[in-house]
C-alpha cells in the first residue's frame, strides 16, 4: 500500500493509513505505554506528521507537544489514546470536536472489568457515533502498517516486522507481541496488524472488508475469541475466501460450554461445533494453535498452489522420511508412485544402498548435487505436483550449499511448490529464512510441512467450489406455524408425538405412519388399523429417551402380539420409572431394513439454528460420528455433511446392502434447515433414527423441543 490507496473498508482509511497522527498521553518517561508509542511512530518512520498531547509537557521526544488535541495547529486524522480510563470520554469528545476521524483507545478498564467498565464502554460508543468516527479498542494493544508509504507501528510493541503480504487481526493484545515476534522468527512479513480488544465499533468483519481488495494482503490471519456477528462474518468470509486464504485460530474449544440439552443434537453441539461449522462453510482454514496458523501463513508464499494432493518427499534419512510419510497419508495427501522416466534418471545417480522410491531416500551421504538432481528430477515428473526436500545435516556436509542446491532447482521449475524441511537447529535458522524469502516456506519438522501443504490443497479445493444460494423448498408453513403456535401459548416445553409428525408432513419430510392410543384397547385396534408389523412406544413427558425405561416395543405381528406387547410396555415402564405418568402409547407402522442415520437441528444463542447428520440410533452420543453446518442450508452444504461423517462409506452400501439415496436425505437436512429458519420457537429437533433406503428415506422417530413457553 505505498500511495495509501488500498484500504477500502468502510471508514477505516483514517486507522490503517493515517496521515497524521496525536499521541493523547504520550509521556517523556521511559517505558511507559505513552512514551513507547511516540517513539515507535518517530523513530520508526511513520510517513506522516505526529503531535504528541500532554498537558504538562512542552517538549517529549524532540517533538512539540500540546496540552489538548484542541491545541493541535493542524488537521488530525487518528489520535492514540494512552491517558486513565476516567479521562478517556472527555478526550474522545475532544477529538470529536477536532475532526478527528480514527480513534485507538489503548487504555484498559472498560467492559472487560465488569458492569462499571461496560457502562462507561456504552459511553464512550455513543461519543463515538455522535462524531462519526472509528475506533479500535478499548483495551487494545494497536495498528500496525508496514507498508514503505505508511510505516506505522502506533502500538507499543518495541519493533516494526518485516513487510510482506500477511495480515492479522487479534482479539487478545497481550498475543500481539508474541504473534509479531513469531513472523519475525519465521520470516513472515506482515502488511497489517490490528489488536481489536473489546471492538464495540470496529471489528474483525469489518477489517475483512477493509483487507478484501487491498492489494497489500495476500493471506489473512485471525486470533479469535468471539464471533460477534457470525452471519456477516459467513457472507464476508465466503466471498473473500475465493481469493485470499483465511486462516483462523478460535480460543475455547473444549466442551465446557456445552449447554445442557434434551435432545440428542443438543448434548453432541459442543460448544465449538458452531465455530467448526461456521469456518467449514465459509472456506476459512481453521488452525489449532498459534504455531500451526504461522505453519500454515507461511505456505502461502509459494509462489503458486498445488495442482493437487499428489507429494514427493526426498531425504538423506530413513528416519524422517517415514516421519514425513506419516504425516502425509494422516494429512489426506498423497505419496504418489514416480514416473519410470523419475526412476531411471534418479537411479543411475545413487549409490546401491539409496532407495528408489516415494519417500526418495538419499542416504547420509547425499550431497548437494545429489539433492539437485533429485530435485529437478522430482519437479519434471508429471505426477507430482508439490515436492518436500527433507535435509538433517550430517558430518562431512556443506549445509549451506545443500539449502542453495534445493533453491536453485526450484527456480528451474517454479510451476510447482516445493515446501522444505530443515532439521536442525545450528546454522540452519538462517537458510530456513533465506529460502522462505526465495518463495520456499520452511519447516523444522516433517509433521510441520505436511499440515501446510494440506492446507494449500484444502484453499484450492475449496476457492473451486462455486457458492450457491439456500432455495426455499416448497412447505405448507401455515399448517406447521397453527401447531407451534398452539403449543407455544399452551406453555408446553415440545410437542406431543402427534403434532411432531404432523409438522415434519407440513415441511414434507418423509415419516412413517403413527397413531396416539390412550387405552390398551385403543392400541391393539389401532395396531390392526395400521397393518402389522408395527411399533409401540410409550407417551410421557417425563421420559425422554423411552428405550432407558423398555418404553418400546418393536415386530409386532399380530393383534394377539400387540395386545401382550402393550400390557408388557406399560409393566416395565411402570418399573422402571415409578415415578412417570404414562399418557398411552404411538402405535406406528415398523420399517425394517435400510441404514440407521441420525437428522437433527439445535438452536445457538449467537450462530443461530445447526443441523446435524449421522449415524443414527442409540450408538450416535457413544460414536459422535456426527456433522453439523449452520442453517440455512444448500444442496452443496447437505451433500458435503453427508460426505463428512467418518462412516460414509456405509452410506454406499456394505456387505451387499444397496446404497442409500443420498439425494433424498440431503433434502430432508435442507427442509430440517428451512423449518428451524422458519420458527425460532423451535430449540431443538431430533429425527432419530432416519432409515434409508435405495428409494426412499423415514422419519422414525420424532422429537420437537420449543423454547421460552408462552402461556396465554
Amino acid at each position: 500500500m505505498s500511495d495509501r490507496g488500498g484500504i477500502s473498508g468502510v471508514g477505516l482509511r483514517a486507522l490503517l493509513a493515517p496521515r497524521s497522527i496525536a499521541v493523547i498521553g504520550a509521556s517523556r518517561t521511559p517505558r511507559t505505554m505513552g512514551n513507547q508509542i511516540l517513539t515507535n511512530l518517530i523513530q520508526q518512520g511513520f510517513a506522516g506528521a505526529v503531535y504528541p498531547v500532554n498537558p504538562s509537557a512542552q517538549w517529549i521526544c524532540s517533538v512539540r507537544a500540546y496540552k489538548t488535541i484542541g491545541e493541535v495547529p493542524d488537521p488530525v486524522d487518528m489520535a492514540v489514546i494512552v491517558v486513565p480510563k476516567e479521562l478517556v470520554p472527555g478526550v474522545v469528545a475532544e477529538c470529536g470536536l477536532k475532526g478527528v476521524k480514527g480513534l485507538i483507545v489503548i487504555s484498559a478498564g472498560f467492559r472487560e472489568v465488569g458492569s462499571a467498565g461496560a457502562e462507561r464502554e456504552t459511553r464512550l460508543v455513543e461519543i463515538v457515533r455522535k462524531h462519526n468516527m472509528r475506533m479500535v479498542g478499548p483495551n487494545c494493544m494497536g495498528i500496525i502498517n508496514a507498508a514503505p508509504g505508511v510505516s506505522m507501528n502506533a502500538t507499543f510493541a518495541p519493533y516494526m516486522p518485516p513487510f510482506g503480504h500477511a495480515a492479522f487481526v487479534s482479539q487478545s493484545g497481550a498475543l500481539g507481541v508474541s504473534v509479531l515476534d513469531y513472523a519475525r522468527e519465521y520470516g513472515i512479513g506482515i502488511s497489517q496488524f490490528v489488536s481489536v480488544g473489546n471492538k464495540p465499533d470496529v471489528s474483525g468483519n469489518d477489517l475483512l472488508e477493509a483487507w478484501e481488495h487491498d492489494p497489500d494482503v495476500k493471506v489473512i490471519l485471525m486470533y479469535v475469541e468471539n464471533f460477534g456477528n457470525p452471519a456477516k462474518f459467513l457472507t464476508i468470509a465466503s466471498r473473500i475466501t475465493r481469493t485470499k486464504p483465511i486462516i483462523v485460530v478460535k480460543a475455547g474449544r473444549t466442551k465446557s460450554g456445552a449447554r445442557a440439552a434434551i435432545s440428542h443434537t443438543g448434548a453432541l453441539a459442543a460448544s465449538d461445533t458452531a465455530v467448526d461449522a461456521l469456518l467449514t462453510q465459509a472456506g476459512v482454514l481453521r488452525a489449532g494453535t498459534i504455531e500451526e496458523l504461522f505453519d500454515i501463513a507461511m505456505a502461502f508464499s509459494v509462489p503458486t498452489l498445488p495442482r493437487s494432493r499428489r507429494t514427493a518427499v526426498v531425504t538423506n534419512a530413513g528416519g524422517p522420511g517415514i516421519l514425513a510419510a506419516d504425516a502425509m497419508e494422516a494429512a489426506g495427501l498423497d505419496l504418489v508412485a514416480l514416473s519410470p522416466e523419475t526412476v531411471a534418471t534418479i537411479g543411475p545417480m545413487l549409490p546401491g544402498e539409496a532407495k528408489v522410491g516415494n519417500p526418495l531416500d538419499l542416504i547420509a551421504s547425499a550431497t548437494p548435487a545429489g539433492y539437485r538432481a533429485a530435485m529437478a528430477a522430482l519437479l519434471k515428473d508429471p505426477a507430482v505436483d508439490c515436492v518436500v526436500p527433507i535435509f538433517i545435516p550430517p558430518l562431512g556436509v556443506d549445509q549451506e550449499a545443500v539449502a542453495e542446491a534445493i533453491t536453485e532447482a526450484t527456480r528451474a521449475q517454479a510451476d510447482k511448490p516445493v515446501l522444505a524441511v530443515l532439521m536442525g537447529r545450528k546454522g540452519l535458522s538462517e537458510w530456513r529464512a533465506e529460502m522462505h524469502a526465495s518463495g520456499i516456506p520452511t519447516f523444522i519438522f516433517p509433521e510441520s510441512a505436511a499440515r501446510a501443504i494440506a492446507a494449500l490443497n484444502r484453499h484450492r479445493e475449496m476457492a473451486a467450489v462455486e457458492r450457491e444460494t439456500p432455495d426455499p423448498l416448497p412447505v405448507q408453513h401455515a399448517a406447521a406455524a397453527d401447531i407451534i403456535t398452539r403449543a407455544g401459548y399452551a406453555g408446553q416445553p415440545r410437542l406431543g408425538a402427534e403434532d411432531a409428525f404432523a409438522v415434519l408432513r407440513a415441511y414434507g419430510i418423509p415419516s412413517t405412519g403413527i397413531r396416539f392410543a390412550a387405552t390398551h384397547e385403543a392400541a391393539v385396534t389401532a395396531a390392526c388399523e395400521i397393518g402389522f408389523p408395527v411399533v409401540m412406544k410409550v407417551v410421557s413427558t417425563q421420559i425422554v429417551h423411552k428405550t432407558d425405561v423398555g418404553g418400546v416395543a418393536l415386530d409386532i405381528r399380530n393383534e394377539h402380539d400387540a395386545a401382550e406387547a402393550h400390557m408388557r410396555l406399560v409393566a416395565d415402564v411402570a418399573q422402571r420409572a415409578p415415578d412417570a405418568t404414562i399418557d398411552g402409547v404411538l402405535v406406528q407402522q415398523q420399517v425394517k431394513g435400510g441404514i440407521e442415520t441420525i437428522v437433527g437441528a439445535t438452536r445457538d444463542a449467537s450462530f443461530g439454528p445447526l443441523v446435524m447428520f449421522g449415524l443414527g440410533g442409540v450408538y450416535v452420543e457413544a460414536l459422535h460420528d456426527v456433522v453439523f453446518r449452520i442453517a440455512p442450508l444448500t444442496t452443496r452444504d447437505a451433500r458435503a455433511m453427508l460426505a463428512g461423517v467418518r462412516g460414509a462409506a456405509i452410506l454406499d452400501g456394505v456387505r451387499g446392502q444397496p446404497a442409500v439415496n443420498r439425494a433424498l436425505l440431503e433434502e430432508v437436512l435442507r427442509r430440517v434447515s428451512q423449518l428451524m429458519s422458519d420458527f425460532p420457537a423451535i430449540a431443538e429437533l431430533d429425527l432419530n433414527p432416519v432409515m434409508a433406503f435405495a428409494d426412499r428415506v423415514v422419519a422414525v422417530d420424532c422429537r420437537i423441543v420449543l423454547s421460552r413457553p408462552q402461556p396465554r
